[in-house]
């Protein structure tokens, strides 16, 4: 059974240009420089070889991971969303009952989550405690500073980006 990995339209735009630019720019560059390398004699004590080498293995090895996680993508339109209750792509503005503080996180998969520019996983503890909660519920979930309460203050479709 395939795993499949819940991605927006945009997440998965922004994977699909990353892996075009290390197959089309990434690639082509590495192996001349491996080229030059070579052309510089002895490969056993040729650093600029072995950084070449170390550098195309890490450059194949996430090309490798972005045509699984594509491959496996179930992408969510988020324009379409429902804002009755939390789900995949709403915007969810959520009261830290314990500082009182509000928070704003738009929920999204695992590849897109980055809590700095205000989004996080859904499958993240919090993300998976959010899904299908209505304004009004509280949510109690571990979090890595301990246990934290929260009131979903409000649902939102996310702004076009």
């Amino acid at each position: 059974m395939v795993v499949r990995i819940p991605m927006s339209l945009a997440g998965n735009r922004k994977l699909r240009e990353e892996l075009e630019r290390l197959e089309r720019v990434e690639r082509p560059d590495i192996v001349k420089a491996i080229e030059v390398a070579r052309a510089h004699g002895d490969l056993s004590e040729n650093a600029e070889y072995h950084a070449a080498k170390e550098r195309q293995s890490l450059v194949e090895g996430r090309i490798l991971e972005l045509k699984d996680k594509l491959g496996r993508a179930e992408i969510i339109d988020c324009s379409k969303v429902s804002t009755r209750r939390a789900v995949f792509g709403t915007v969810v503005t959520l009261m830290d009952l314990t500082t009182e503080v509000e928070v704003t996180y738009q929920l999204l998969g695992p590849e897109e989550s980055d809590v700095k520019k205000g989004s996080i996983s859904v499958l993240a503890p919090l993300g998976r405690a959010l899904l299908g909660k209505e304004i009004g519920d509280e949510v109690v979930t571990k979090t890595p500073g301990g246990m934290r309460e929260f009131e979903v203050i409000d649902i939102a479709a996310p702004t076009t980006k």
